[in-house]
């Protein structure tokens, strides 16, 4: 995940630019570091809409990675 100016991404690559954070590739862990400690490791606040944006780029990765 990154922080930018227009708000929180997914960083499959982990080299945006920005203030960044590590979540396991496992929706568990994206569930619990969703619930704040990735708000606070980026120094910043989610909204829902955010939240259910990562969740859903989590679950595109995922499919993607397992089509091969």
């Amino acid at each position: 995940m990154v922080r930018k100016e227009d708000g929180v991404q997914f960083d499959p690559s982990g080299k945006m630019a920005g203030r960044g954070a590590y979540v396991h590739d496992d929706p568990e862990c994206w569930q619990a570091a969703l619930k704040g400690p990735l708000a606070r490791a980026l120094r910043t606040s989610l909204d829902d809409e955010e939240r259910i944006h990562l969740m859903e780029a989590l679950a595109a990765q995922r499919a993607n990675s397992t089509d091969g």
